[in-house]
């Protein structure tokens, strides 16, 4: 009697010892590829005036025919901190309700078989490609123009750099890696016939940058700041420093970097009076509404920590500049 309970009671042990390992399997099976990088840390906590009921901290308006939109740049990795960031980000669009997103290159590091293109990109953002959100992206210097132009969920309708519009607002995408003449000549006559009242530019390589890795590139500020000066050019994003900095507004023009939604460079930033704001120790996106003469925007960790935050004036005249920030 006692061999027959011991055998039930070992059986039993190893039937509950499989079923504990096939789960554990399963949750790896579908869980972001592994990174001993992963944080460690709970969301931070918000004030109540920026909280939702639904626990998030929106600071946008959320007023009725804005244009919303998000930043993501450097992205293309696969590994797990992409996968946070567009889970993050996926959960805010639910509440914001965005419909398209600008990439601001580094699209798809390394290889790009289908099977990079979908661990480094289709998956992660898999819910907001399902829900119809629209990617707008640039080239980096990890691009493979060959491929990401003609890449269709990038929407570059196979063209190196394009236009599109959304509202009264124009997007320039622009090929920072190659700037020939064509281009140059391409943006100059595009930004003179625009109607639009918000002009936005935005590629890779950044004309202003405090980061210490690779700086600002001087050769494309010469090249392209007297066009943006002369046609009244708003606001650029770039990314390619893997952090967030928000500049001092530079001939009555903004500028933000964002190049640390999958990679990172920690304490990269060297001072600067030029600086505003900047981040160099998580990953992140932002997200923009843009409604008149009003441009909001949040900046925001893929832990959910509102990292920046401010409301953006429309610049009306050459000489003039305001900005109000949180």
């Amino acid at each position: 009697m006692r061999q027959s309970v011991l055998f039930l009671f070992l059986a039993c042990a190893q039937f509950l010892g499989c079923a504990a390992q096939d789960t554990t399997r399963l949750v790896q099976a579908t869980s972001p590829p592994a990174n001993t990088s992963a944080p460690q840390t709970a969301p931070s906590q918000v004030s109540p005036s920026g909280t939702s009921a639904s626990g998030l901290d929106i600071r946008l308006p959320l007023e009725s025919k804005s244009i919303r939109f998000a930043v993501i740049g450097d992205t293309g990795t696969g590994e797990r901190e992409e996968y946070q960031v567009a889970q993050e980000l996926e959960t805010y669009r639910q509440k914001i309700g965005f419909d398209f997103v600008i990439m601001m290159g580094d699209n798809i590091y390394g290889s790009h078989t289908p099977q990079d293109f979908a661990q480094k990109f289709e998956l992660p953002f898999k819910p907001m490609l399902d829900a119809g959100v629209k990617f707008y992206a640039v080239l980096g210097n990890h691009d493979d123009p060959n491929d990401e132009r003609l890449y269709k969920p990038f929407n570059m309708g196979g063209e190196r750099y394009y236009v599109f519009k959304k509202g009264d607002v124009a997007f320039f995408a622009l090929d920072s890696t190659y700037m020939d003449p064509a281009q140059l000549s391409w943006v100059d006559q595009n930004l003179q016939n625009t109607k639009s009242k918000w002009k936005i530019c935005y590629f890779h390589h950044p004309l202003y940058n405090d980061g210490r890795s690779h700086g600002p590139d001087l050769d494309l500020r010469t090249q392209l700041t007297p066009l943006f000066k002369k046609y009244g050019v708003n606001l650029v994003f770039s990314g390619h420093e893997h952090v967030y900095e928000r500049i001092k507004p530079e001939d009555n023009i903004y500028y933000f970097i964002l190049g640390n939604s999958a990679k990172l460079m920690t304490n990269d930033f060297k001072p600067s009076d030029q600086m505003q704001k900047g981040f160099d120790t998580d990953r992140g996106f932002m997200l923009v509404e843009i409604n008149g003469d009003k441009l909001h925007f949040q900046v925001i960790s893929r832990t959910g920590q509102t990292i920046d935050g401010g409301v953006l004036d429309r610049q009306t005249q050459p000489s003039a500049s305001s900005a109000t920030a949180k």
